[in-house]
């Protein structure tokens, strides 16, 4: 039993080989990235709309990954009137700035409130607490079949402990050297949640950061793939692994959660290579043909005008290489005329 911060953790053969597997991965994406940089532009937007609905249905949100899609192609911030349409806009947002700009975002209590800020920027029931950290109890609640609220979880109380406990767990990250980045990462997140450091919104800003540590890291291959859709896919697991660890606070063990974490890690990283594969990106396909594969992919039943607009590929050039596509057996060709319509094969 290892003493990290303020938790205990179990250092077993198990999580070495977690974080082996996952490190292996990394050496190999790099030479990937290099080769394939335009290629892999069509698979980090799809993963960015998978992300974005995902982390928000995980808070309650009800647009589909397609109605986020479209919401994202044509939006026009001065009409977001709807609750969702807001939290998607702001998740989003924020995403496309940790992403394009990792590197440059310090892992700082104004960063932290910047980005918290930015998330809830359109929101308007949040404009009065955004940027800032709670003024009252967010304990997490259950509501019982009877509409009833039950308290799973009394988080840090608001105050000088609130701001106490986050300028702590951020100097443990700065300075600790001997911790591996992907244990601290899991475990940032974990104390990030547990703390609760704003009245609303401390889930999805929990999983931007853990993006944004994970990129500052140098893994980059976190931004073509979903890490938010893997989690709203495993969501009562989730849920029952921080909830377990928390119910010991303080000095619990979170073994638990950390393999949880560095597993929903390795899954994604199996679903990006298959993904890579499936879409011919780790093929000898041209850039063009790799990029319609991947828009096909996730957007079964496309028509070749939706993958030439989107796509910004001239509808002849799409046409010819939709030909070129079923001819090699690598889609399949669905209806007649104006109804004509490509999934994979």
């Amino acid at each position: 039993m290892e003493r990290i911060y303020n938790f205990d953790l179990t250092l077993d053969w198990k999580l070495i080989s977690a974080i082996s597997t996952i490190d292996r991965f990394d050496a190999s994406w790099s030479s990937i990235e290099k080769t394939e940089g335009t290629s892999l532009k069509q698979l980090r937007s799809i993963a960015t709309v998978r992300s974005v609905g995902a982390s928000t249905r995980i808070e309650g949100s009800r647009m589909s990954d397609e109605e986020v899609d479209v919401l994202l192609q044509s939006i026009d911030l001065t009409k977001l009137e709807d609750r969702d349409a807001q939290e998607v806009a702001g998740y989003f947002n924020v995403l496309d700035l940790i992403i394009d700009g990792a590197e440059s975002i310090p892992v700082s209590e104004n960063s932290v409130k910047n980005l918290h800020n930015q998330l809830l920027k359109h929101s308007t029931k949040d404009q009065w607490h955004k940027g800032n950290y709670k003024q009252h109890s967010n304990s997490v609640e259950a509501i019982l079949p009877d509409d009833s609220k039950q308290i799973v979880f009394e988080t840090t109380p608001p105050g000088f402990e609130t701001e106490d406990a986050m300028r702590g767990m951020i100097d443990w990250y700065r300075n600790d050297r001997e911790t591996h980045p992907l244990v601290k990462c899991a475990l940032f997140s974990y104390e990030f949640v547990s703390i609760h450091p704003f009245q609303d919104g401390n889930g999805r800003l929990s999983r931007l950061i853990s993006t944004l540590l994970l990129l500052k890291n140098g893994y980059s291959w976190i931004q073509y793939v979903s890490f938010e859709h893997e989690i709203e896919n495993r969501k009562s697991e989730y849920y029952q692994q921080l909830r377990s660890a928390q119910a010991q606070r303080p000095n619990e063990d979170v073994s638990d959660w950390i393999h949880f974490f560095l597993d929903a890690l390795m899954s994604i990283q199996r679903q990006l290579m298959e993904k890579l594969e499936m879409t011919g990106i780790s093929s000898g396909l041209s850039p063009k043909r790799k990029s319609m594969l991947a828009f096909i992919s996730d957007h079964p039943g496309a028509k070749s005008g939706d993958i030439a607009s989107r796509l910004n590929i001239p509808n002849p050039t799409v046409k010819r290489i939709l030909k070129e596509l079923f001819d090699q057996n690598l889609i399949e060709k669905h209806g007649t005329g104006r109804g004509t319509n490509y999934s994979l094969k």
